[in-house]
């Protein structure tokens, strides 16, 4: 499924970004990590989720990979076409990463 990470990595993986990386959503929401991406993507509205997902440009699997590092999600994100797929892919790469830190 996911490649082996150090128990330091998941870890990382798992803690708030630096302040002046932070994700701005449309509408004013401020994501800090992983778990508040997730919620973020189950209680947001279509017009929220399709402002940061287009055929052109997904911001969520840009943030993931870029700030966090984490190719392996930025994929599974690249390949969600709704704000629940999204979540799933969010949920089960938390769970993943849980069980190795």
């Amino acid at each position: 499924m996911f490649q082996p990470v150090s128990k330091e990595v998941a870890r990382a993986r798992l803690a708030d970004v630096p302040a002046d990386k932070v994700f701005w959503c449309y509408g004013g929401r401020v994501l800090k990590n992983l778990d508040e991406l997730a919620n973020a993507l189950r209680e947001m509205d279509d017009e929220v989720f399709n402002y940061h997902v287009t055929a052109e440009k997904n911001d969520f699997t840009n943030w993931v990979r870029d700030v966090m590092g984490d190719t392996a999600l930025a994929k599974s994100l690249l390949r969600a076409r709704s704000r629940d797929s999204a979540a799933r892919e969010v949920e089960k790469r938390l769970v993943w990463l849980r069980a190795r830190s």
